[in-house]
């Protein structure tokens, strides 16, 4: 036993950050929501340095309140946050700023957008703490490219490969040393908030999200949403994820046309990777010669996985609407540069 635990031990002492680091960032003030614009739907980082985006993280605990309810420990809630953005890789777009982001808009959802009636505050802590670790050691490749290159972590996981690793990652980070946030939580709170952390990460897999999202359209569509219905949650919470993950789509068009150069060129070195080591010629949004089709495929990317989402949560729960308005207007602006395109 002690000797297999030893690996993991060396991984979480690298892992971790330090208590100075920790002591440091728990003595700093932490501005209000307001300052910082959190519970905006429109809300943009970019004006934010990065230790603002800690202090803006560990804000949105204390306005959920979640460090009295789950009696989390302030140093360790800041230590925790420094090692999960330790974490992340320094890639062109699924590095902590995007894990931040998707964490903003789920404290929207769970404030603005009311979701407090409908979710539990375990089911509000596991989504927050997902988000902020649903792409934790991210390596700028997504699931294909681990299977085509024969990764370990392809063989070691198999089906949705990196979410089942950025899972492992998370829990890595919340059983060390000095970063355990659920330490005071009963034995059963402990396995609810994992379980719906570990479900909440899986369901950023865009192949999960088309296995799932059908039972969601259909709930909605019947009028059948009982969100006391344990299953229904589920569902409703798979969806919150991906709304989230996506949710640079719904931003003001500067944001989104922003983002998504952001999110080619991660796409396009991963293309550059395709060609090179495995001399494969890649799909054409992996493809920087097709570049100039991104209008094109921006839009074919809005009906295909974000519309939907946004207009069914919407019509579950018209307080998410400003989420599918945001989605409409950008897609208007990526029709109009591919028609003009055309022309």
């Amino acid at each position: 036993m002690l000797i297999s635990s030893c690996p993991t031990q060396c991984l979480s002492y690298h892992a971790v950050a330090s208590e100075e680091e920790a002591d440091r960032l728990r003595k700093l003030p932490i501005p209000s929501s307001d300052c910082l614009h959190l519970l905006r739907w429109d809300f943009d980082d970019i004006g934010l340095e990065d230790e603002e985006t800690l202090k803006a993280s560990i804000r949105m605990f204390m306005d959920m309140d979640y460090l009295s309810k789950f009696s989390i420990n302030y140093k360790s809630l800041c230590r925790w946050m420094l090692s999960v953005r330790k974490n992340y890789r320094n890639v062109t777009y699924h590095n902590w700023r995007h894990a931040f982001n998707v964490a903003q808009m789920m404290f929207t959802m769970l404030k603005t957008g009311s979701m407090e009636d409908l979710l539990d505050d375990i089911e509000g802590l596991a989504l927050l703490l997902a988000c902020l670790c649903h792409d934790l050691d991210h390596r700028g490749t997504n699931n294909s490219f681990q299977m085509k290159s024969n990764h370990p972590l392809a063989q070691l996981y198999g089906t949705s490969t990196m979410e089942r690793h950025h899972f492992d990652q998370c829990i890595m980070i919340l059983t060390s040393e000095g970063t355990e946030l659920l330490s005071s939580m009963s034995k059963d709170d402990y396995a609810k908030c994992l379980d719906v952390m570990e479900h909440a990460i899986l369901s950023t897999d865009l192949a999960l999200y088309f296995k799932w999202r059908g039972g969601f359209f259909s709930i909605v569509d019947k009028n059948e949403a009982d969100w006391s219905n344990k299953d229904n949650r589920k569902l409703l919470r798979s969806m919150m994820m991906t709304a989230c993950d996506v949710a640079a789509i719904t931003k003001p068009w500067p944001v989104q046309q922003r983002v998504a150069q952001l999110v080619a060129s991660e796409f396009f070195e991963q293309g550059d990777l395709e060609k090179e080591q495995l001399k494969i010629q890649p799909m054409d949004m992996m493809n920087r010669e097709k570049k100039d089709k991104l209008p094109e495929m921006q839009v074919d990317f809005i009906d295909a996985i974000c519309m939907p989402v946004y207009k069914y949560l919407a019509k579950a729960l018209p307080s998410l609407s400003p989420l599918l308005k945001g989605c409409e207007d950008n897609r208007q602006h990526w029709q109009t540069l591919a028609d003009s395109r055309k022309e």
